[in-house]
C-alpha cells in the first residue's frame, strides 16, 4: 500500500465532497435516501462514516459507513475512488472499518455485486462467508406502502 493516506471519521462538511464520489462510484445519492439528515440518524443511532483521505491534498478517496441495529453492524457505500483503486487501500479501510465494526460487539453483514470479484475476493479474505442463494429486496420509496 502506498504511505500517505490516512481513515477519519466523517464531519457534515464532508457531504458535497462525499456524495459526489458516491455518485461517481454508483454507491448512493438523493435517489437512495442518501442525504445529511439521514447520515447524521445513523452516526446519532451509533453507526460511523470512515473516510480515507489522501494526507497532502485532503481529498476524500474512499468511504465505509458503518451503521448498527442493535442486532449487527452493516457496511454501506464502501469504496474507493477509481484512479485510487489496485493500490491496497481497500484493504487499509476495511481493516479500519473492521476494528471499529468489532468494537461494536455484533455480527458484521455487506452487501457486494456479485460480479465485483475483487471486492469478494477482498471480504473473503477478511473473514466474510456468503449467505448463499439470498436476494436483497427494498422499499426505497416508502409513500408507495398501501
Amino acid at each position: 500500500m502506498e504511505p500517505g493516506f490516512f481513515v477519519r471519521n466523517y464531519t457534515e462538511t464532508d457531504f458535497p465532497e462525499m456524495i459526489m464520489l458516491w455518485e461517481a462510484l454508483g454507491l448512493g445519492g438523493a435517489h437512495r435516501g442518501d442525504d445529511s439528515q439521514v447520515i447524521t440518524r445513523t452516526l446519532q443511532m451509533g453507526g460511523e462514516l470512515l473516510l480515507l483521505v489522501e494526507q497532502v491534498s485532503g481529498k476524500i478517496i474512499g468511504t465505509s459507513w458503518l451503521t448498527v441495529d442493535g442486532r449487527r453492524t452493516y457496511i454501506h457505500h464502501f469504496g474507493i475512488h477509481t484512479q485510487y483503486q489496485g493500490r491496497g487501500l481497500a484493504k487499509l479501510l476495511l481493516e479500519a472499518s473492521l476494528k471499529v465494526a468489532k468494537t461494536f460487539g455484533m455480527q458484521i453483514k455487506l452487501e457486494v455485486h456479485k460480479d465485483n470479484a475483487i471486492a469478494i475476493s477482498l471480504y473473503t479474505k477478511s473473514g466474510f462467508v456468503s449467505l448463499g442463494d439470498y436476494q436483497v429486496y427494498i422499499i426505497r420509496d416508502i409513500s408507495a406502502i398501501y
